[in-house]
């Protein structure tokens, strides 16, 4: 039998072969040109036009239901016009560390700043210490060597948006920008330094938010002992909330950035030295 126009496939005893995605106005087509070339063949005698044409009936019924079958499932075109799923998305920010007994760490927000960013570096070199900077893109844009100061005094940094904005607000577009423009400055200033971490401005964490980082390989960074340095409650009340609530595994958050920090730097200068009389000992997030 002649192979059926328009189809493009192959009859292997009835059942043709599909090389591609069929309708059902093409199956009927196809059923069609079976039938009414089994009645143009003249040549053959009654017993052979009967039994070639039983046969052939019997192809084009299972021609049709194996039709059927591959036009029920999904073209390859239209699948590929699905949207793509969603990153899979971290569960949670990471708010302890796990490094061993009375291991903690210490993160800085909002810089760098040129006039806190400096007494920081200071202190955490007078005794030894490594942090954590949180860093956001307008202020490494406006003090670069700043961040160079931070990463060769052997510090982690941290992405921290572009602008510090409520993360949560935005639309999915605008997180993955601000996130993305964090990073080109940091990289700008740090071409071989590879961004692990991000802590999202207020700890303002989302779906969107989370998916943002997952998709780009990046860990988000929370805290588990807040002071609340940013609102400038004094000295004693800083070193008090710090040193009250530190314990394994805790990860402080301080500012460096964003306002007038002299008081947390100040309180610094107390707490941490006693933090490591105390025999706690500071490690970078893993």
């Amino acid at each position: 039998m002649g192979r059926p126009r328009g189809f493009g496939g192959a009859i292997r005893a009835g059942v043709i072969m599909c090389s591609e995605p069929v309708n059902s106005a093409r199956l009927v087509r196809v059923r069609t040109e079976v039938i009414t070339n089994v009645c143009q063949t003249h040549d053959m005698d009654t017993t052979s036009v009967t039994s070639s044409r039983r046969t052939l009936l019997m192809g084009a019924a299972a021609t049709t239901t194996t039709l059927a079958l591959f036009a029920a499932a999904p073209s390859a075109s239209a699948t590929d016009k699905q949207p793509s799923p969603r990153p899979a998305f971290v569960p949670e920010p990471v708010r302890t560390v796990d490094a061993g007994p009375q291991r903690v760490a210490v993160t800085f927000d909002d810089g760098p700043h040129p006039d806190h960013t400096p007494g920081v570096l200071r202190v955490l070199r007078r005794h030894r210490v490594r942090a954590t900077f949180c860093v956001v893109g307008t202020e490494v844009e406006k003090h670069p060597q700043l961040l160079r100061a931070i990463h060769d005094a052997g510090h982690m940094i941290a992405g921290h948006s572009w602008s510090h904005p409520d993360l949560r607000r935005l639309d999915p577009d605008e997180v993955a920008e601000e996130v993305d423009r964090n990073l080109a400055a940091i990289a700008r200033v740090l071409p071989r330094y590879r961004v692990e971490w991000f802590r999202a401005p207020y700890g303002g964490w989302s779906p969107e938010v989370l998916g943002a980082l997952s998709a780009r390989g990046l860990r988000p960074l929370g805290w588990s002992v807040d002071p609340v340095d940013w609102s400038r409650p004094g000295t004693d009340a800083i070193v008090e909330r710090v040193l009250s609530e530190l314990t394994t595994g805790s990860i402080v958050l301080n500012h460096d950035g964003g306002g007038d920090r002299d008081q947390t730097v100040a309180a610094l200068e107390v707490w941490l030295p006693e933090a490591l009389s105390d025999g706690f000992r500071f490690v970078l997030p893993a």
